[in-house]
């Protein structure tokens, strides 16, 4: 299997961290080959007259593909939580490294309608470059331009090509007047460098202290949301055995 950390991941994470999530794709792509196997036999056996051997090879068939589908799903809560959890993106961004497109796609959903109805106007979608994709194309790039157009968002490439700016109001996406794309490493050094709807206005330490906590409260209540509402339906479209990663 080839190395996927660097797909997968958009921090620095411990080889832990990167061996579990290869280990759960690689899981699900053995499942994947050992449905292909068992369906391509079903049929040869049908093809033969033997009905009954056609019948168990089947339900071989399907009881892998339900496996492969149960790999995934943890890999994608599991590249999920790890992109996104508190501290690594900002309460406005999403990050969508190590999805399969089908998965990108309905995660994205979720997140827009969780962002809507905490009343924020816009999302920073991290989507990648398409370094480590063949031909270095972008996969998860017009995935989440198309969902934005299906959804009637205006959005725009940031300054960083592995950024989308996602206009939540319906109006359009002017990028002249979005702040610099998040640095979070910039922000550990400086409080001065906020969003708007994140912005503290010289508020007292205490309050000020108060107010991150809620946001990275938030920010949890966020994640786990979009990864109990996505999952049930991440399954139903990952049926094909070779899915497409950024």
């Amino acid at each position: 299997m080839s190395h996927m950390g660097p797909r997968a991941f958009n921090h620095d994470q411990s080889n832990d961290s990167e061996a579990e999530y290869d280990r759960l794709r690689d899981l699900a792509r053995q499942e994947a080959s050992k449905r292909g196997s068992c369906f391509q036999r079903s049929q040869d056996a049908y093809t033969s007259g033997d009905g009954a051997a056609a019948k168990e090879l089947s339900e071989q068939g399907k009881a892998h593909g339900r496996k492969m589908e149960e790999y995934n799903k943890q890999a994608s809560e599991f590249i999920f939580r790890e992109n996104n959890a508190n501290g690594r993106v900002a309460a406005d961004t999403i990050d969508l490294h190590g999805q399969f497109v089908e998965e990108a796609e309905d995660i994205l959903e979720e997140r827009i309608k969780y962002a809507k109805s905490h009343g924020q106007n816009h999302l920073h979608v991290i989507v990648g470059k398409g370094n480590h994709s063949a031909n270095h194309v972008q996969k998860i790039k017009p995935r989440v331009e198309k969902a934005c157009r299906e959804m009637g968002l205006q959005y725009a490439t940031e300054e960083n090509a592995g950024r989308i700016y996602v206009n939540l109001t319906g109006g359009a996406a002017d990028l002249g007047s979005v702040p610099s794309p998040y640095d979070h490493q910039h922000q550990q050094q400086s409080s001065h460098h906020q969003y708007p709807s994140q912005q503290y206005h010289q508020q007292p330490h205490q309050q000020q202290q108060q107010q991150q906590h809620g946001g990275q409260n938030q920010q949890q209540d966020g994640v786990e949301q979009v990864v109990n509402a996505i999952l049930p339906r991440v399954l139903r479209k990952l049926e094909k055995a070779c899915c497409v990663v950024m």
